[in-house]
């Protein structure tokens, strides 16, 4: 147990969660990577949590690797038990975990897809809501902490389909609700909407398609670039004052002067694809 700054990244094992592990990576932080895949090979995309791992030392942090599924939620409770007896403080937890079916940029209507694009609302909606369960009273007694959420623009418009609108909304609302339970305990909330991401699974997708994303993959981001957010946010003072909201990563940017390699800017799509929901300030115990 010591000072440095520890960060818990769920679904890390690639894609955004990888990213954002990394950037934390750069910032010093000790990062527990948590995802199924621990073997290359055993998952259609390349990644595993001890590559992610790995990468997190190599950037300047301390990558711890755990293999975790997100559906058991007796393994998400063992995990904050051993960053509680390791570490004795979490500062960070990014709730990314999710589970993305191939079928999810296939055309048709819902019922024509395969069912399993419903399981982002177990893997994604409401392991979100089991992790932030067990990480909170950690967090609380840490003080100074930020639960993130990774969100999109599918949250308002129509992207991929109902379940991943309906898992991005519900961790909108969690990033709101679960603010209000924090206000008072020094932990804030924010939801994160990203762009487009240069990932191992977008790759892919461009390769199939190149005609449907070349333009919109032009302006991707890193997933580091998220994580940039996330460590920006933690260490701003004024950071509860966005507690509860959500944000559009390419606008937030802007607050903490955060670009891409190169101080490439990436773009807003608000005026395209939509903004964050206003959420009333009602509060009904």
């Amino acid at each position: 147990m010591g000072d440095q700054k520890v960060a818990v990244v769920t679904g890390a094992s690639r894609g955004a969660g990888a990213g954002i592990a990394r950037a934390l990576g750069e910032k010093g932080y000790a990062v527990y990577v948590t995802g199924r895949t621990v073997e290359e090979g055993n998952a259609p995309l390349p990644g595993t949590v001890g590559a992610t791992a790995a990468a997190v030392t190599a950037a300047g942090g301390r990558g711890v690797a755990i293999a975790v599924d997100h559906g058991d939620d007796a393994q998400v409770a063992a995990l904050f038990d051993r960053v509680r007896r390791d570490e004795g403080r979490l500062d960070i937890l990014v709730n990314n975990a999710a589970s993305i079916h191939d079928a999810l940029i296939t055309p048709g209507g819902f019922w024509e897809r395969p069912l399993g694009l419903v399981d982002i609302l177990d893997i994604g909606l409401r392991s979100s809501y089991v992790a932030s369960f067990y990480a909170t009273p950690l967090m609380i007694e840490t003080g100074g902490g930020l639960i993130a959420f990774t969100s999109s623009f599918g949250s308002v418009c129509y992207m991929h389909g109902p379940a991943y609108g309906a898992q991005k909304a519900g961790v909108d609302k969690f990033a709101a609700d679960m603010g209000v339970d924090l206000k008072d305990h020094d932990v804030a909330t924010v939801a994160i909407w990203m762009g487009p991401l240069a990932t191992e699974r977008t790759a892919r997708a461009l390769g199939e398609r190149p005609d449907q994303y070349e333009d919109f993959m032009a302006n991707a981001e890193t997933p580091e670039f998220t994580g940039r957010l996330i460590a920006a946010v933690h260490a701003d003072p004024e950071r509860m004052a966005l507690s509860g909201s959500t944000q559009i990563g390419a606008e937030l940017a802007g607050r903490y002067g955060i670009t891409e390699a190169g101080g490439r800017e990436p773009p807003s799509y608000r005026a395209m694809l939509g903004e964050p929901r206003v959420v009333h300030p009602a509060i009904v115990r």
